[in-house]
């Protein structure tokens, strides 16, 4: 099979899709590749070293989308590759479709194989694919929390962790899986008082028996939710229902009984936010202020520490890629309950749930799809 890897395009993504030692696992396995020229820069690794592990250089997206079976991308195609995809071509990448129906559109309309990242399933019910940048954007999201807490970026001039005889910064976090477990970890590292919230009483069990002393994990509720965004200093959104919409669980009204200068980071944003005054940032402009509130809801987190994001996300997703590359998308499908679980929209047709129910359109259970198909 022809594999292309895709430059990212989106405003400061600096992420590739694949490392040079990926390249020469799908090579070993038969495979052709092509780079778009400078794919690796932003990651540390340059075109020379894409070409000595097997790989082809070529000058632009179009050309990798004119030739290739397989595309691979980082985040969403933005819209100027919409009109590049091929019918029945494959895109595997981070789609996030149902935030976003312009994107959802034009994978129907082009009639190409949508295979998403965020939701592909272990054998567990987990993510594989989005646990490794789940885990990189939520320890970024403290970093950026104790940012943006400094008085020079209009927060509340205090430190996270306190020193001897002040108090330390109230953090809450709202979710208790990948993002929020990891987020709550660095906060309490840090030296913050961290509530930690979630709705599942068995996974509170375990995050009550490994989570430091610091960490108070809570069974989530709205009263709850408006008590303790009172005292915060930052709030953490680090909820996530596989492929669908994030739910809005801070409200404006929530969001005005907040301290001035108390600091959100949504990490959800990807899927929609589950901040109601959330709204996509990027790299470049971070932070937006509503009520006093600053508003960190950058979509690419991990794009801000591409080396570290690039290995983790190639660990991840190349046992999946190569068992597209040598099977076929359909046989690697029926083969592969994780890879099932990946697509999102099959010629034309959408075969996951949450992204047809997020634009009211025709839901065709994947099952169907691979048997008529």
């Amino acid at each position: 099979m022809k594999v292309g890897i895709l430059k990212e395009i989106k405003i400061a993504e600096n992420r590739v899709a694949m490392t040079p030692a990926g390249v020469e696992v799908m090579r070993a396995n038969g495979h052709e590749i092509m780079v778009e020229k400078s794919a690796g820069v932003g990651s540390g690794f340059s075109d020379d070293t894409y070409v000595a592990s097997g790989a082809e250089i070529v000058s632009t997206p179009a050309e990798i989308y004119a030739y290739a079976d397989m595309v691979m991308h980082v985040k969403e195609p933005q819209p100027s590759e919409y009109d590049l995809v091929r019918e029945g071509q494959i895109v595997f990448t981070y789609f996030h479709f149902a935030p976003d129906e312009p994107l959802t559109r034009a994978f129907i309309k082009n009639k190409s194989i949508a295979i998403a990242y965020e939701t592909v399933e272990g054998s567990k019910g987990d993510l594989p694919l989005l646990t490794p940048m789940s885990e990189v954007a939520g320890r970024m999201s403290v970093q950026e929390g104790a940012k943006y807490l400094e008085r020079f970026y209009g927060g509340r001039g205090i430190l996270l962790g306190g020193v001897t005889g002040v108090a330390p910064a109230n953090v809450v976090v709202i979710g208790g899986g990948v993002v929020g477990t990891n987020a709550a970890q660095m906060a309490c590292g840090l030296g913050a008082k961290v509530y930690l919230l979630d709705m599942n009483l068995e996974r509170l069990r375990y995050l009550s028996e490994i989570m430091p002393k610091n960490c108070f994990p809570m069974m989530s509720s709205p009263t709850l939710l408006r008590e303790l965004i009172l005292e915060a200093d930052v709030v953490i959104g680090a909820v996530l229902v596989a492929g669908t919409k994030a739910p809005k669980l801070v409200t404006r009204e929530m969001l005005k009984s907040m301290k001035k200068g108390a600091v959100i980071v949504d990490v959800a944003i990807d899927q929609g936010g589950c901040f109601e005054t959330s709204k996509a940032t990027t790299h470049k402009e971070p932070v937006y202020e509503v009520d006093g509130v600053i508003h960190y809801c950058v979509a690419n987190m991990p794009g801000a520490v591409p080396a570290t994001s690039t290995m983790a996300l190639t660990n991840a997703t190349l046992p999946y890629a190569v068992q597209i590359a040598n099977k076929g998308w359909k046989q690697a499908a029926l083969d592969s309950y994780g890879i099932k679980t990946g697509l999102n929209i099959v010629k034309g047709m959408v075969t996951y749930k949450g992204v047809a129910d997020a634009f009211d359109l025709e839901y065709n259970p994947v099952e169907d799809v691979l048997v008529s198909g």
